[in-house]
């Protein structure tokens, strides 16, 4: 009995010694596995991690900016007008002057109308200057002599400058499908109504862009009205439409007007008159002679009758 024993207790001893070096082998070797598989996966993530990173941060301002568009003061599309009336010693000079503030910038004079006199002479300059430089053009042009007026007007075109630009990306995607099923049609109904719709796509296309062209000429370029007077040339303000003095001015005038157009009237009439009058006169003198002529000369009356001699009873 006792070495049965003895012989069980050794067998489940080295059994139980042979189980814990397996079980130590398989720990070491699922935790080498866990330690080398899981290093792989965390320099997985971090780098999945990181290029995420650098995708969202490079991704960013395209979302940004796709979403809305941008609002800020100085990107907005502004359309700025500005008329201005300066009083100037010298017109054809300030005319000079003005021009050359507006070249100076980038711009160009888009119209000049002048009238030209002493000192009442005026000038009507239309000055296409850049944006960003318009507050610099008018004040230079201020300068230019004695300012009577001055009126700007500004006028926010960023909407509609989105909006055209939303409408002309939809309708070149209009105009692409138009022509993708004008080249797969097969029947000849097909084809002529394909390139109706074609056509008809591509006029509003090119209408569109017509606008959006107009629309960035009218941002990028303002337009300034300038009128340059004499010194003699008076303001609305200053001139005195009522009194005896305007009636009678304003009469006299009238007078004038009318002898000019009296005698411009007789002085075309004269070589008619001259030509017709003066025969027409001597005929009717001609005549008149002949009609007194017969009466000056008496009539010759026939001797009165002789009277008959009474015989003796």
């Amino acid at each position: 009995m006792d070495g049965r024993a003895g012989r069980r207790c050794g067998t489940a001893a080295a059994l139980a010694l042979v189980a814990a070096l397996a079980l130590v082998g398989c720990g070491s070797g699922a935790d080498g596995q866990q330690d080398s598989a899981g290093a792989p996966a965390a320099n997985g993530d971090a780098a999945n991690g990181g290029a995420a990173d650098r995708d969202g941060a490079a991704s960013a301002p395209e979302g940004a900016g796709a979403g809305a568009p941008d609002l800020r003061v100085d990107q907005r599309a502004i359309i700025y007008t500005g008329t201005m009336r300066v009083q100037v010693n010298d017109v054809d000079e300030a005319a000079r002057d003005a021009a050359a503030a507006a070249t100076r910038v980038g711009g160009f004079v888009g119209g000049d109308q002048r009238r030209s006199a002493e000192a009442d002479a005026v000038a009507e300059l239309q000055l296409r200057v850049p944006a960003a430089k318009f507050t610099a053009v008018v004040e230079e042009i201020a300068k230019l002599g004695k300012q009577q007026s001055r009126e700007i007007s500004t006028q926010d075109a960023t909407e509609e400058t989105v909006d055209l630009d939303a409408r002309i990306t939809s309708q070149r995607a209009r105009v692409d499908s138009a022509r993708r099923l004008l080249e797969r049609a097969t029947s000849i109904t097909d084809l002529v109504s394909l390139e109706n719709e074609l056509g008809r796509r591509e006029a509003d296309l090119a209408s569109l862009e017509a606008k959006k062209r107009r629309l960035a000429d009218l941002t990028a370029l303002s337009t300034i009205t300038v009128s340059l007077v004499g010194p003699a040339v008076k303001t609305a303000e200053e001139k005195d439409d009522t009194g005896f003095l305007v009636g009678l001015r304003g009469g006299w005038k009238a007078f004038v007007v009318s002898m000019t157009v009296l005698l411009t009237v007789l002085g075309a009439l004269l070589p008619w008159l001259v030509a017709l009058g003066v025969p027409l006169t001597v005929l009717l003198l001609v005549l008149r002679r002949r009609r007194k002529t017969p009466a000056l000369v008496a009539p010759v009356s026939a001797p009165p009758p002789v009277p008959a001699a009474r015989s003796a009873p």
